[in-house]
């Protein structure tokens, strides 16, 4: 592992894992002026999972391949790539370390002031604190682009943040994706959807809000449907049922069949008891 006083990669320096080899060049880039980005992998045959040979490299490394488009087009791009040679690159020894193997130093462009190294891609970070003013703001319902204004002024300004509108906007994308890759919803989804695979007759669907949370939730299988068809004449809706401490309504709509027994035609958890 790399120890505090080399402040600038070495051939022959140990790293702990990939992530911290990245993080060691990433810091580097940072008090240098330049931002890092991953360039290749090479993965390991036997699980394909485990990194054996990585490459960190300038992020703008690389030369833009030919533009095909219409040659008069007033809409071309800025050339951004300047093919700088920058790079390091690590190795998976057998002790599943990983040793810097290649390193390359100089830059054939200008780096950034230190002033602006904190807008540069790799250095732009939602800090704690930021995510989790971010977090209150969103659970309170204020719009992404007041709260990040709302931010920016008491930095001083929009230039004094760590990240941009966007980073802004892709934390609460991976906090959504959080939120609904474990608990209640998502095992409800997996229910139905395993309940789909067994019973092609078996029916659901979600209603979303503005904000694309789920709300209403409607499910029916093959059994449902049927005594529908022949006894959905007379249909009532029970919302007596409460499901869990959020007090989430859990309804049905049944009916009876010809031997006035209670059938279930439609169960649904809802938002709330509005009509």
């Amino acid at each position: 592992m790399a120890t505090p006083d080399e402040d600038k990669p070495q051939i022959g320096m140990h790293f702990n894992s990939e992530s911290e080899a990245y993080e060691f060049y990433n810091s580097y880039g940072g008090r240098l002026g330049f931002s890092v980005r991953r360039e290749y992998e090479n993965k390991s045959k036997k699980d394909k999972t485990t990194i054996t040979l990585r490459r960190f490299a300038y992020n703008k490394q690389s030369i833009r391949k030919k533009n095909n488009r219409d040659i008069h087009s007033n809409c071309s791009r800025a050339e951004t790539r300047t093919d700088c040679p920058a790079r390091m690159g690590i190795i998976l020894m057998e002790n599943g370390k990983y040793q810097c193997h290649d390193f390359v130093e100089g830059h054939n462009h200008e780096l950034h002031i230190p002033s602006t190294t904190h807008m540069m891609r790799s250095q732009r970070n939602v800090s704690k604190i930021y995510g989790h003013g971010i977090d209150l703001a969103d659970d309170s319902g204020i719009r992404p682009k007041a709260t990040f204004g709302y931010m920016g002024r008491q930095a001083g300004g929009r230039q004094n943040l760590d990240f941009t509108p966007k980073d802004h906007h892709n934390y609460l994308r991976s906090k959504r994706q959080r939120d609904l890759g474990y608990g209640e919803a998502t095992s409800l989804l997996q229910y139905f959807t395993e309940q789909s695979r067994l019973d092609p007759s078996f029916s659901y669907a979600v209603q979303l809000d503005m904000d694309e949370f789920i709300t209403n939730i409607f499910g029916a299988d093959a059994r449902m449907i049927i005594d529908y068809v022949l006894f959905g004449d007379v249909v009532t809706f029970d919302t007596m049922f409460c499901t869990n401490k959020k007090n989430r309504p859990f309804e049905i709509f049944s009916g009876f069949n010809h031997h006035k027994g209670l059938i279930v035609f439609v169960a649904a958890l809802l938002y709330d008891e509005t009509v």
